[in-house]
């Protein structure tokens, strides 16, 4: 479930005139799954509060790493196990009795799919279509008076019995997960009533039945289901893969005329006299769930995004393969142009425009493009104007979402190759490499290979030495595009754009790192020509 179609919120609240409580909770939103948990930590526990964090913390990672070859019932049972028994035996071995307990609830939401599990009691409520339903079960005493006595908890023996469920979801569902104190003040009606409010108004709403006292730790988590996930029916729909594809075959009317990338999985085709641009999922697609995820990604990106940066995408709904339509650009490769000589000076800034308001039109929509590079743009041409497409939806990704080395490495910014996630200064650095490269045919920290760990200690060279008809301003623009220090580095798209179209504000750019003459050297060059001719003369005149 994406970022676009899921809204979550959570709230705690200490009881009493505490400043801290028990409980813990953390909700994660990644790019294939949503993960969720409430723990409430046994206030008679020594170390209750920790066990909550703990578990927490532990199951979010392990989640968010879990091997994909695993279910996610496997996977949910597994990670709880481990941390129930870790906890189990450190209480043992610090106390000699169970202090570190707590119970838990915990929702994983991927593509359409809830799956959940408790220990305790803890509660996960499903609210749909008017109904309120909890689908979670207590682990507690049934008997009368007995009810807080639970019968399960994390930490409370070396292995545990989560209760597990899982459910199809739909449009306008909200899940609430909430510890005992939310579910002990408030009654049913009142949690559906406030649920589409919110965590905050919920929990808020039971504390001032208690004029803001609160007789116990009180959380709630509640995540909306905006819309569902249109990945899914990409995925799972039944379509052909096959191993390779030949020139003049037709695919659901589509002739092959030639292949466009080496791995023969991209096509130029033909059908009632248009070409267009066809691009099949690869063949290990079959087999391996991470490939088809990254295509039907990469398809439900070129079908959604609808501007003029990107060629016009279409999937037929009679296809019998896996693939999707492109219109077709004709024109040169960027990387191709600019092995015959640099871009024009003019090229370069409309080049920047174009990666720039690019660039604005995704993170409007909480998307960035992952691998911006000469390779993926096309210099073409509207009305004998040269204007530049961008050709690639494959690593079109949600901001902040990535933390591996996804991307070319030689555009990479210095901080990707410390984990960090895509952000905006990060795609600001692969803008201001590739201007570089395209006014230079140079890389400024030279080409990196994959799997290299770069440095990054020297200063680049001012793209001046290799192109002297690059303005000092557009030069000042350029390098602090590439910084590696983000705090000099632009920060947003708009700051380095408002300096393209407005060059007579642009401040000029001096590293501090370098000397004077560096930052000078034509300067330097010109006052000591000029000093040269006067000490020539003078020597003429007088010898």
């Amino acid at each position: 479930m994406s970022k676009q179609n899921i809204e979550t919120s959570g709230f705690s609240l200490a009881k009493g005139t505490q400043l801290t409580g028990d409980d813990f909770f953390e909700v994660k939103v990644m790019e294939n799954i949503t993960v969720a948990v409430v723990c409430d930590g046994v206030g008679s526990a020594a170390a209750g509060a920790e066990a909550a964090k703990r578990t927490t913390q532990f199951l979010i990672q392990s989640l968010k790493n879990r091997p994909r070859s695993w279910s996610m019932e496997k996977s949910i049972k597994h990670f709880i196990e481990n941390i129930n028994r870790v906890l189990y035996l450190e209480s043992m071995e610090q106390y000699e009795r169970e202090e570190l307990v707590t119970t838990l609830t915990l929702v994983v939401i991927e593509g359409n799919r809830l799956y959940g599990a408790n220990v305790g009691d803890s509660r996960i409520y499903l609210h749909r279509n008017g109904q309120f339903a909890q689908l979670s079960s207590d682990h507690a005493m049934d008997e009368e008076g007995m009810e807080n006595v639970l019968t399960a908890a994390m930490g409370l023996e070396e292995h545990v019995e989560p209760y597990y469920f899982e459910n199809n979801l739909q449009a306008k569902d909200h899940i609430l997960l909430c510890s005992d104190g939310l579910y002990n003040e408030l009654t049913q009606e009142e949690m559906a009533d406030g649920i589409q409010m919110g965590a905050s108004y919920l929990v808020k709403k039971a504390s001032k039945k208690h004029d803001d006292n609160l007789p116990d730790d009180t959380t709630a988590v509640v995540i909306e289901i905006k819309e569902l996930d249109p990945r899914l029916q990409l995925k799972q729909t039944d379509l052909i893969i096959q191993e390779s594809y030949k020139k003049g075959e037709v695919i659901d009317g589509y002739t092959l005329v030639k292949p466009l990338v080496q791995n023969n999985r991209t096509w130029l085709c033909e059908k009632k006299g248009v070409q267009y641009v066809i691009k099949f999922a690869l063949y290990e697609a079959i087999e391996d769930e991470v490939i088809l995820d990254f295509f039907v990604k990469e398809v439900w990106m070129a079908k959604r995004l609808k501007a003029g940066f990107f060629p016009k995408a279409v999937i037929p709904k009679k296809r019998t393969h896996r693939y999707y339509i492109m219109s077709y650009v004709e024109g040169t490769p960027l990387k191709e142009f600019i092995a015959k000589k640099p871009l024009s000076i003019d090229l370069g800034i409309e080049l920047a425009r174009f990666l720039l308001n690019m660039s604005q039109f995704l993170i409007k929509q909480n998307l960035v493009h992952g691998d911006v590079k000469p390779e993926n743009i096309i210099v073409t041409k509207r009305k004998e104007r040269i204007v530049f497409k961008m050709v690639d939806f494959g690593s079109i990704t949600e901001a902040y979402s990535e933390v591996t080395r996804a991307g070319t490495p030689s555009y990479l910014a210095p901080e990707r190759f410390n984990q960090a996630p895509i952000t905006e200064q990060t795609e600001i650095y692969a803008i201001g490499v590739t201007l570089y490269e395209a006014l230079t045919q140079k890389f400024p920290f030279g080409e990196i290979e994959p799997f290299q760990n770069p440095s990054f200690d020297k200063n680049p060279k001012h793209p001046t030495r290799f192109n002297p008809k690059i303005p000092d301003w557009f030069e000042s623009v350029i390098l602090r595009a590439i910084e590696t220090d983000t705090n000099k580095r632009y920060h947003n798209y708009s700051e380095m754009l408002f300096e393209i179209d407005n060059p007579s504000k642009v401040q000029p750019y001096f590293d501090k790192n370098l000397s004077f003459i560096e930052r000078n050297e034509m300067m330097v060059y010109k006052v000591g020509f000029v000093t040269m001719f006067i000490l020539n003369i003078i020597q003429l005149l007088f010898f």
